[in-house]
This record gives C-alpha cells, sequence and structure tokens, in this order.
C-alpha cells in the first residue's frame, strides 16, 4: 500500500485540530460519521476544556489508494517533549499559519525542529475567511522564518495551500470563493511528501515514541517501522534505552484507521503501529530483528527548565473533599506511572519522604499534571515554581525565553518597565495598525509570576508568548513584584459582615458562607505585606433598634483563579493545596506563631 506519514504543526489556536476534522470528514472515515462533533482529535477533557492539543494523536485516512497517516502535535512549547518524539515518524509536515497573525512564537519552535529533521514541509495559510487575513504578508514572514531557521534550498521552495479549516476548503489561490473542498491539501501530500524509504527485506527496526494502555492487551508501544516486516506471534529483541537486550513476544498488532485502533496480522517498514507483547516496554526503545538486532539512535529530549516540589496535602481539610489518595507511596507511584509516557519530566526526592522535586519544561507541562492528578482523585501540595539550573566551567547557567509581547501601543511603556525590572533585554520593537510588537529575552525566573501582572496592565488586550531560548549567566539584580495577602485569622465559615470590612483592605478570593482555615490565603492585600483579617466573624444581633434601618450588605465579586494563576500568584513561603474538590493558597506555616519564629 502506499503510504504517506505526515505530521501537523502549528501555534496554539491556528485551526491544527479543525483541519484534521476535515481530512476525517471528507475521506468519510468512521470518525467522520459517528462522532460529527468538533475536534474529534481533541478527545481529552482538558483539551476540549482549554481548547489546545496537550497529546499528540494519531490517526489515518485513505484517499485514493494511499493510506496517509496523520500526527496531530501540540502547539504550546511546553509539550515540546511531545513534539520531539512523535516528529521521528514523520516524513513530511502540514505548518497551518494564521491568515492574520502569521508564524507565532511556538510555530518557530515545531518548525525548527522538523526542518533539523529533514522534513519536506507544506504551509497552509489558514483561516483565509478572517475579514482583517493578510495572506501576502503571512506568506512572506512564513519564507523569512524559515530562512532565519536554516533551511535548506529544497525546504525553502515548500508549497503553499490557502484554506479555511472551519469551512472544510482549500485551494491553491486565496481565493475562498473558488474552493469546493480539503482536496487540494490530499493532493499536495501524495505529490509532495515523499513515502516512506525504509527496506521491508532489512532486519526489523521499530522506535517505540509513545505508550498506550490497553486492558486486554497490556501495554502498547507506539511507534514506527523503519526497516523489515514484524506479524503477530513473532520472537523479536527488545532493547532498551540502556542497551539491555532481551527476546519478547508479539501478542498483537493494531493501526490506526480513523482514530479508532484495529488488529492486523502483519506490518512493515513505512507503517505506524501499536505492538504488544513487551511488558517493560518504554519511550525510546527499540523493536528489533532477534537473530540480528541493530538498536536506533536515541531520542534526544531537552532538559527541564522549571522545577517545583508537590508534597502530601497536610492541611486541616484534608481527606475532606472527595480526595481518596493522599499517602507519599501513592504520589510517588502516580509519579513513577507518569514518568513512562512523559520524556520530558523529571522526579527526584526531596528533603523529607513526604517531598517530591518535579521537574518539566515549563508552568503549563507541570499544571496539566497537577490537573490530571486532581481529577482521578489525588490531593497534594505545591510550591511556587523555580528554575533548573546547571553549571557550565564552573558557571552557574539558568534558562532564559525570547518573551514575544503584542499590545495596543499606549501600554507598551508599562510593559518594558516592568520587563526592563525583571532584566528584560528588548530586541526588537516595532508598530503595526496601533498594536506594538516587541520581543524580549528574559530570564525564566523574570517571567514567573508576571503574567496575571501583565493581563492586569493591558487590560486584558495584551498577548504575550515565551519560547525557550537557551541557557545563559546566571543574571543578578533581578527583581520580581512582591505582593502581600490576606491571611485568615481564625477557621471557620466566612460571612458576608465580615468580608466587607476585609474586602477594603484588598482583592478577595473567596466569597461568604465559605469554609477556611487558619492560615488560607483568602485574597491579595493592596500592600505589600501580609496581614492576618478576620473573615468568619459574625455580625452581634441585639433587641435594640438602630438610629437608622440596617443597609443590605453589598460585596464587590471576588477574584476566582485557576490553578496556573494560584501557581503564578504564590509566595515562596506559600503552597497551592490541590483535592478534587477545591483550589486553595495557604501559608507555609498555618500558624501566625511558626510563621513570625520561622520568619526570624
Amino acid at each position: 500500500m502506499d503510504i504517506r506519514n505526515i505530521a501537523i504543526i502549528a501555534h496554539v489556536d491556528h485551526g491544527k485540530t479543525t483541519l484534521v476534522d476535515s481530512l476525517l470528514k471528507l475521506t468519510k472515515t468512521k470518525i467522520g460519521h459517528d462522532r460529527p462533533d468538533e475536534r474529534v482529535m481533541d478527545s481529552n477533557d482538558l483539551e476540549r476544556e482549554r481548547g489546545i492539543t496537550i497529546f499528540s494523536k494519531n490517526a489515518s485516512v485513505h484517499y485514493g489508494d494511499t493510506k496517509i497517516n496523520i500526527i496531530d502535535t501540540p502547539g504550546h512549547a511546553d509539550f515540546g517533549g511531545e513534539v520531539e518524539r512523535v516528529l521521528k515518524m514523520a516524513d513530511g509536515a502540514l505548518l497551518l499559519v494564521d491568515a492574520k497573525e502569521g508564524p507565532m512564537p511556538q510555530t518557530k519552535f515545531v518548525l525548527k525542529k522538523a526542518l533539523q529533521l529533514g522534513l519536506r514541509v507544506i504551509v497552509v495559510i489558514n483561516k483565509i475567511d478572517k475579514k482583517d487575513a493578510r495572506c501576502e504578508y503571512v506568506l512572506n514572514t512564513t519564507f523569512d522564518l524559515f530562512g532565519d531557521l536554516g533551511a535548506t534550498d529544497r525546504q525553502l521552495d515548500f508549497p503553499v495551500i490557502y484554506a479555511s479549516a472551519i469551512s472544510g476548503k482549500a485551494g491553491y489561490e486565496d481565493n475562498l470563493a473558488a474552493m469546493t473542498d480539503i482536496t487540494p491539501i490530499f493532493e499536495t501530500v501524495i505529490k509532495e511528501i515523499p513515502a516512506p524509504q525504509g527496506n521491508p527485506d532489512a532486519p526489523l527496526q521499530m522506535l517505540v515514541v509513545s505508550l498506550q494502555m490497553d486492558n486486554y492487551k497490556g501495554k502498547l508501544g507506539i511507534g514506527r517501522i523503519f526497516n523489515g516486516r514484524v506479524k503477530k506471534g513473532d520472537t523479536i529483541m527488545h532493547i532498551s534505552r540502556d542497551g539491555v537486550q532481551t527476546k519478547q513476544k508479539v501478542t498483537a498488532l493494531l493501526a490506526f484507521e480513523g482514530l479508532e485502533k484495529t488488529e492486523i496480522e502483519n506490518a512493515q517498514a513505512g507503517d505506524i503501529i501499536l505492538l504488544a507483547g513487551v511488558s517493560d516496554v518504554s519511550i525510546g526503545d527499540t523493536i528489533a530483528d532477534a537473530t540480528t538486532p541493530v538498536a536506533l539512535d536515541m531520542l534526544e529530549i531537552e532538559q527541564p527548565t522549571v522545577k517545583m516540589t508537590f508534597r502530601v496535602n497536610d492541611s486541616p481539610f484534608n481527606g475532606k473533599e472527595k480526595g481518596t489518595k493522599n499517602t507519599s507511596r501513592l504520589l510517588r507511584e502516580r509519579l513513577d506511572f507518569e514518568l513512562e509516557t512523559d520524556v520530558a519530566l523529571r522526579v527526584v526526592p526531596g528533603d523529607s519522604a513526604d517531598n517530591f522535586i518535579v521537574s518539566g519544561r515549563g508552568e503549563l507541562h507541570l499544571a496539566i499534571l497537577i490537573e490530571k492528578m486532581r481529577r482521578e482523585g489525588y490531593e497534594l501540595q505545591v510550591t511556587r515554581p523555580q528554575v533548573v539550573t546547571h553549571q557550565e566551567n564552573g558557571v552557574e547557567m539558568e534558562p532564559a525565553e525570547d518573551v514575544f509581547v503584542e499590545v495596543p501601543e499606549n501600554y507598551a511603556g508599562t510593559v518594558i518597565e516592568k520587563l526592563g525590572k525583571r532584566r528584560g533585554e528588548m530586541k526588537d520593537y516595532h508598530v503595526h495598525e496601533g498594536h506594538a510588537n516587541i520581543h524580549f529575552l528574559i530570564p525564566t525566573r523574570g517571567l514567573i509570576g508576571y503574567r496575571n501582572e501583565f493581563m492586569t496592565d493591558t487590560k486584558g488586550t495584551g498577548v504575550l508568548n515565551a519560547l525557550f531560548h537557551g541557557f545563559v549567566a546566571w543574571v543578578d539584580n533581578l527583581s520580581t513584584s512582591n505582593h502581600g495577602s490576606l491571611i485568615a485569622f481564625e477557621t471557620g465559615v466566612t460571612t458576608a459582615y465580615s468580608l466587607e470590612s476585609a474586602e477594603a483592605r484588598g482583592n478577595l478570593f473567596v466569597g461568604p458562607a465559605v469554609d477556611v482555615y487558619e492560615g488560607q490565603i483568602v485574597g491579595q492585600n493592596a500592600k505589600d505585606d501580609d496581614l492576618e483579617v478576620n473573615v468568619c466573624k459574625e455580625k452581634r444581633l441585639s433587641n435594640m433598634r438602630t438610629s437608622g434601618a440596617d443597609m443590605a450588605t453589598k460585596l464587590e465579586p471576588h477574584r476566582t483563579l485557576t490553578l496556573e494563576e494560584m501557581i503564578e500568584y504564590i509566595g515562596d513561603d506559600e503552597w497551592v493545596e490541590i483535592t478534587p474538590g477545591a483550589l486553595r493558597m495557604r501559608k507555609q506555616f498555618l500558624n501566625a506563631t511558626d510563621r513570625k519564629r520561622n520568619s526570624r
């Protein structure tokens, strides 16, 4: 069978998953009929809620006599570990760029990886139905990006398709009215993307790039066969990342049809398959011929940049909110399980048996892990993110980010001032249609806790994207904005009467009739120091009439923080408490006397 293996890469919200929907529906696969809802590739609840692709997924469609294996990649740089792995399975890529925004920072990250692997890239300028689309500008900017990333002459001569994925239309010219369906994308893929080059008669070599669990077949290794053939019942050699070789038997082979997995009897070079029977298979392992085993090159994954301490929940509300897993043993087992499927994650023991230091590619990377654990019934607490450093030639190195900011021009001065204090170095500044586009190079430390402040400073109109730049020498004199917290004075239930007094001190995070405990953070102080407030005090009632009619208590709407916002907000002496029923922030030491003793 004629095969094409393609990855679809794009910045967050440029229409990647919507395009896959259109491809599935045009070819009338099972998915197209059985699940007509939008974004069928975003099968995870977290992905649907956030509108972004977090986990790479595979699908396949048949166009004529050609089977096209589609690899949907995450668009966020924090999930670069996924991207780097799955691109190994592809021979080409579809690069989606928004017809208004053009290439964005995370487009650059994934595209760089694809070009380094020598993939043939087809550019799809999507969302041409936008009223402010500027296709010619986007095409020129994309060409410049290819050049900046060191593309070869062949890669620079990329084919271009214009599309409106949500309408299911594409064409070779920027004219939506002349388009009928998404067929031009299929035709270009078959013409431009090379078929797999592996030799089916050579000894077997398959690289495992992802894992899935099956209730009946056990652990499934997902990967591409680079050389050779394999069939159900074969004896193969499993070569681990450490080079350890063990003979195993293939108990099942599966392939993707649409988004479903279908059992097959055999597969050969070029196929993307799921293989069962190797119980201890891990990402990066090679499945090789039993008699002449030859390992493939190991996957090189970039190192983590941010770390947080995870620990068991020891708050007064421990175990009272549907949490069923709150022991250090269960927490360790869950983190070990995550390590099997997330090669960009690192876990080491902390300073006690209840603490674990978890490192990842960014705050969102770790926040998604925390949210998954929360939904599985785990209770835990996490600290403020810190950067991961290392030594090079006796110099301490820390991670840095390329930050790309787009704000209305009247807010540019505030952003430049704030990032300047955080040791951000401005690399580029230009204005387009009243919006300032600014490029900074800034230590990752300087970004932690800034995004919320940025949205406040720009009245929600700014856009900030960050891309990992690399490691730089430790930067001194980096100042971040301090904040003071409003801390609950006692354990109890909040009342509107007491909250009315507390809201004069700052912004509240809780409303009335909410259970709180001593040491819990209930708001942000207007000043830079912490302040204890009594939010549980009740109004005294008596039989004496007041001189005037009692006025109804009126409260300002309290501010509800998401998990990511809480992680950004907390200081070095504060924790986020995560349970299946609630998210809270608290002081490390709940008692005021303990906090004073610790500060001394």
